[in-house]
């Protein structure tokens, strides 16, 4: 009796309904888990796109160690930091309005697709221009930047791709907005891969299958592959590489 109280309290408390009229054996947690509804939350289908930046955290620790008064004792943000803003800055820039900026993750932008989404072969060029722009930000960064000291060289950042297509729900989170769901945490999951293992040191985007036939992207001239991780099946990728 007791719980059963504390179970509608709370219930009354979130404006959660809770069904008296419940099936044989169903309890009133059963009942209001499923009637529930998801708060401030909607449910989604389409695209999802990380951009990430490789090598940056390398960059920046070396930068830190070669240059500790500017980097890491310096009272002003130091330059290295720009460097990444302006090519995250780039990035977002260049895939719009093929994609919408979902948030910024450290070194890397997630963007998502939902209306209007765009042609195989569209996509394919959104992600080749967004790389030719990031290439153009980063020789002139170069062009900038004044050290000449091995540390401080930007020749080690580059750019690498996960495209995938599949459900998810977007959730108001202490006010801000996210997107939650399986296929989010697989298009994640792909950023550690073994790509380099069949392409070696080059930027690609690395297309899932799932990707590609739904949003009709030709795979001709990828490389099919297949990436496995614990308690997921294996996922079916296409490799392109982007130079």
């Amino acid at each position: 009796p007791h719980l059963a109280k504390t179970i509608h309290a709370a219930a009354a408390a979130l404006s959660l309904p809770l069904d008296r009229g419940t099936a044989h054996g169903a309890t009133p947690c059963d009942n209001a888990a499923m009637s529930s509804p998801v708060f401030g939350g909607s449910r989604q289908r389409g695209a999802l796109l990380l951009a990430d930046i490789t090598g940056y955290t390398a960059f920046l620790q070396g930068v830190a160690e070669a240059h500790r008064a500017l980097i890491v004792d310096a009272d002003e943000p130091p330059a290295a930091y720009a460097v990444l803003s302006h090519l995250l800055d780039t990035m977002v820039s260049s895939i719009a309005p093929t994609f919408r900026l979902a948030k910024f993750e450290g070194d890397a932008i997630f963007a998502v697709a939902v209306e209007d989404l765009p042609a195989g072969p569209d996509v394919l060029d959104c992600l080749r221009a967004c790389y030719a722009s990031f290439r153009e930000r980063l020789a002139a960064a170069g062009i900038e930047w004044t050290c000449t000291c091995s540390a401080c060289a930007l020749g080690g950042l580059d750019l690498k791709f996960v495209l995938h297509h599949g459900d998810y729900v977007v959730q108001s989170i202490a006010g801000r907005e996210e997107l939650l769901g399986p296929d989010i945490n697989i298009v994640h999951r792909l950023l550690k891969n073994h790509v380099r293992e069949v392409i070696g040191p080059r930027p690609y985007a690395l297309v899932t299958d799932a990707a590609a036939g739904a949003l009709g992207i030709p795979t001709n001239g990828m490389i099919a592959a297949e990436e496995t991780y614990d308690d997921t099946p294996p996922i079916a990728v296409h490799i392109l590489a982007l130079a």
